[in-house]
Formats: C-alpha cells, sequence, structure tokens
C-alpha cells in the first residue's frame, strides 16, 4: 500500500476523520469553488494566464489559487484547483474557455463512433496536476484534507457530445434515446479514464476525492442508475481495487429524493446535497446511511446579515446529532463579499 493511502486513514485532519465515521465537535469546512474570483488575490493570479485551460497546467499557478482560501479562512479542507473538462481534453478532444462564456470542446458526432477520442486517457498530459498536487501537498497544513475529483461520466460526457453547455442537457439526453449504444461506450471510457485520473491522484498526494455529479437533476427516473449512479460506482470500485482505504464524496446536484441512491448505491463515504434539499429530510434519511455535506445557498452568503446567521444555525442544528461536512449546496459565486465567507467560517465554528 502506497504512503499515501496510509495517510488517508488519518485522525488529525477534521474532515477526513469525518469520512472515516469519527463524530467531531463540530462540523469541518470547506467550501465549493472557494478558490475563485470572489477572491481578490485569485483574480490577481487570474490575470497572469491567457487562458482557462493553461491556468489548469500551470503549477505555480494553481497551486497559489488552491492555497489561497486556506491562507485567507483556514478551511478544513483545500480542494485541488482544477477543471472536470481536463480528462477529455487527456483523451485528444481539445478543450478551450471562451471568457463569459465558458468551455468549448469540438462536439462528439455519434456516425464517427468515437474516433476522435484516444483509446485511453493521456496521463501525460495531465502530469502538471499531479505536479500541482505534490506541490500542495508538501504547503498544506498538517490538518487540512485535500481533496482531489473529477466530473461525474454522465456529466462530462454532456459536455463532449454538445461542446459546451446546454440547456436541459438537450443533446446527450436525445443521444441516450437515439444511440444508447453509442453512448454506453462513451461512458465505459470515462469511467476508465476517471479510475486512472483519480487513482494517481491519490498517488501524488491527495487524501480524498470528490464526483461532481452536476447536471444529475437532468436525468430521468429510470436512467439514473444507467447513467449516473452505476457509472459511479464503478469508478469507486476501480480506484480502491488499487487504493483500498480511498475515501469519497459524491454530490449528484439536483437529484431530490435520489440522494439515496448516491448515498446508498455508490460505495461513496459521505454524500454532498445541493441547496434545494432540506436538511431535516436529509438528516433523517440520508444522515443515518452516510455523512452529510451541505448544504447552504451561496445567494445566502452574498445576502449576509440575519440572513446568513438564521441559515447556518439552521443547518447546523438539523445535523447536529450524526456526521456533517459544512458546505455550500454548489460554489460560491463570484459577487460574494469576502467579509460574509470570514462570517460564515466563524459562525460554523462558534
Amino acid at each position: 500500500m502506497t504512503q499515501s493511502v496510509n495517510k488517508l486513514v488519518s485522525v488529525d485532519k477534521p474532515l477526513l476523520a469525518t469520512l472515516n465515521g469519527v463524530q467531531q465537535k463540530r462540523p469541518p469546512i470547506w467550501i465549493m469553488r472557494q478558490a475563485g474570483r470572489y477572491l481578490p488575490e485569485y483574480r490577481e493570479v487570474r490575470a497572469r494566464s491567457k487562458n482557462f485551460i493553461d491556468f489548469c497546467y500551470s503549477p505555480d499557478l494553481a497551486t497559489e489559487v488552491t492555497l489561497q482560501p486556506i491562507r485567507r479562512f483556514g478551511f478544513d479542507a483545500a480542494i485541488l484547483f482544477s477543471d472536470i473538462l481536463v480528462v477529455p481534453d487527456a483523451l485528444g478532444q481539445g478543450v478551450s474557455f471562451v471568457e463569459n462564456e465558458g468551455p468549448r470542446l469540438p462536439p462528439l458526432l455519434v456516425e464517427n463512433n468515437l474516433s476522435e477520442l484516444k483509446g485511453a486517457i493521456d496521463l501525460d498530459r495531465l502530469a502538471p496536476v499531479f505536479e500541482t498536487i505534490g506541490r500542495v501537498k508538501e504547503a498544506l497544513p498538517k490538518e487540512t484534507t485535500f481533496l482531489g475529483f473529477c466530473g461525474a461520466p454522465w456529466t462530462v460526457a454532456s459536455y463532449m457530445i454538445a461542446g459546451k453547455s446546454t440547456p436541459e442537457l438537450a443533446p446527450i439526453r436525445l443521444v441516450a434515446y437515439r444511440n444508447p449504444e453509442y453512448l454506453a461506450r462513451l461512458i465505459d471510457l470515462l469511467v476508465e479514464s476517471s479510475i486512472a485520473y483519480l487513482c494517481r491522484q491519490v498517488e501524488a498526494g491527495v487524501d480524498a476525492l470528490q464526483i461532481f455529479e452536476s447536471f444529475a437533476g437532468a436525468l430521468t427516473a429510470d436512467g439514473i442508475e444507467q447513467w449516473s449512479i452505476g457509472p459511479i460506482r464503478r469508478i469507486i470500485e476501480g480506484v480502491r481495487k488499487r487504493h483500498p482505504q480511498a475515501k469519497f464524496i459524491v454530490f449528484g446536484r439536483g437529484s431530490g429524493a435520489n440522494h439515496v441512491q448516491y448515498a446508498a448505491k455508490t460505495g461513496a463515504d459521505a454524500v454532498a446535497i445541493d441547496w434545494g434539499t432540506d436538511p431535516h429530510w436529509a438528516a433523517s434519511t440520508l444522515q443515518p446511511l452516510k455523512p452529510v455535506q451541505g448544504n447552504l445557498d451561496p445567494l445566502a452568503v452574498v445576502a449576509g446579515g440575519d440572513q446568513l446567521d438564521r441559515r447556518v444555525d439552521g443547518i447546523i442544528e438539523a445535523f447536529s446529532k450524526g456526521l456533517h461536512i459544512f458546505n455550500l449546496g454548489h460554489g460560491i459565486v463570484p459577487e460574494t463579499p469576502v467579509a460574509h465567507v470570514e462570517r460564515l467560517v466563524k459562525l460554523v465554528r462558534s
């Protein structure tokens, strides 16, 4: 077993201890997109790179912005600064980002039968990401959990097929109806690619992993097992064949009652919930199954004031009888005042 995996069972890190089933005196806290445009120091570093994908592949810059929120707020976890679309990029589907619009990829065509892609992920292409992990690991405080991540196959495939973000995910949903065999092959390729990518993240030094199913809410009730739950389960099983003690958080955004399936069927160690999920329902339904991560509305942090105080208190109270990681119900937004984040951290820790 590698040294990095041995570190996964450390009880010196509150968030990692929670994933190992150890109740904390107060919930550990980190926030999704905590390295981002709401921080002035992030904006200064971001200005040094011509485009976002180059930013992700610059160990100097990616290391710096991964560490910035830890220095400023002392969060209990740092999450690797990267993007879920480095996986299709390493499969040969070039990724670029258009300012204020988002990612662009050459859309996959069903008639090409995946010939546009490599048969396996090019981990050499991702070497800068693994270098970033090593640098961050050396610089983190010993009590800070280091999270790696990837996108779930359904979410990543949606970008690959459409070439960009699309309303209601119509392109991939139509492929799922018209050409399910094609989509299954693409999902299989993404499962194997994600396993290889996440294993290398563990070997480079991350303590735990989060899988982002950002578009779970676009799946039908009978499609969620085939296109989301099953593939995520295979990823977790595949990583654990090489790293048996690897810890996972799964975030099925917008999945509603299907959060139960992510908790019960994927093999994850914790389930993250979006801001639309009732904390009291989650405490009674999900928390007996797995630790719960979440789920403050990001706009409550923008608003601040009594509303922020009241909602933070309500979430902490709802989850107080079980294992809980405090987080937002989605990523922090750029217009969030830094002072409100400082207030949030103080509330959780008081």
